[in-house]
């Protein structure tokens, strides 16, 4: 079967607009703060004007991809292109602003509750028509979209694939309080994209025994991202120029693996930023 190789990862998170914002440590950046969250994009139009925040980040960790990659929207436009989503807390928000609004106040649109409406605002700006698969959980559901992203890529399935994970707190923020156990802290708001294309590269998922050393990486420097810390490790993964990658998510005690050997080793400027 024909290889998939990485070709960048665009990545927003609360520390700032560029990969190279992350602190080296995240817990002693923080400061004492819970949270990290991200302004609402100043995307315009009427479409975004309705939009919720979490709708907007995907849409800008999209256009941090293009940059990137040095690529133009029209490029991945079409049906040639899949979306594959993966997210664990991006719905909260949504749902909670729905649930809690008064009968005859809020604005916000039913729709906008459902865990397709990130992807779907991002297949209406970008006009990808091609195969569209969400994933529902922490770095595992990652782990596990961008395997399946590989799959689609190397049987022909599509020409290219975008990965995409949202994670946003600032709504729910007490809601985690309650539960502070479950999550390390900070947590920080974050919006990934990979693109994934033909090639040579190989890409294999399994259970691992222990958190790799290029996740512990990731979640040192960005804080709890959820679902984008194996986009973030990948992104600064590509930074190091290493052909093998490691990364690894966690979610509600399952650990999976993924490694990627890329065609030669990744360039200095394939890293992340907007």
């Amino acid at each position: 079967m024909p290889g998939v190789d990485l070709e960048a990862v665009g990545v927003v998170t609360g520390w700032g607009e560029r990969l190279d914002a992350l602190p080296d440590d995240a817990t002693a950046a923080s400061a004492g703060r819970s949270t990290l969250t991200i302004e609402r994009p100043p995307l315009g139009g009427e479409r975004f004007r309705r939009a919720t925040r979490e709708c907007l980040l995907g849409v800008a960790a999209v256009q941090a991809l293009l940059a990137k990659s040095g690529r133009e929207a029209r490029e991945i436009a079409g049906g040639a292109t899949a979306l594959v989503y993966a997210t664990a807390a991006a719905y909260g928000s949504s749902n909670r602003a729905f649930v809690e609004a008064a009968p005859t106040a809020g604005t916000l649109h039913f729709p906008y509750t459902a865990t397709s409406a990130v992807p779907a605002e991002v297949a209406i700006e970008f006009q990808l028509t091609g195969p569209y698969v969400i994933f529902v959980g922490g770095a595992t559901a990652t782990i596990e979209a961008l395997a399946y992203a590989g799959q689609l890529v190397a049987r022909g399935e599509c020409e290219r694939a975008l990965v995409l994970a949202v994670e946003t707190f600032r709504e729910c923020e007490d809601l985690h309080a309650r539960t502070r156990w479950l999550l390390e802290r900070p947590l920080v708001e974050a919006a990934a994209c990979a693109l994934l294309g033909p090639g040579t590269g190989r890409l294999r998922v399994s259970d691992a025994a222990e958190s790799s050393a290029l996740a512990r990486h990731a979640r040192r420097r960005a804080g709890e991202t959820l679902a984008c810390e194996p986009l973030i490790a990948l992104a600064l993964g590509l930074e190091t120029g290493d052909d093998r990658l490691h990364v690894t998510g966690e979610w509600r005690g399952r650990r999976l693996g993924l490694e990627w050997a890329l065609p030669h080793p990744a360039s200095s400027t394939m890293g992340a930023q907007v």
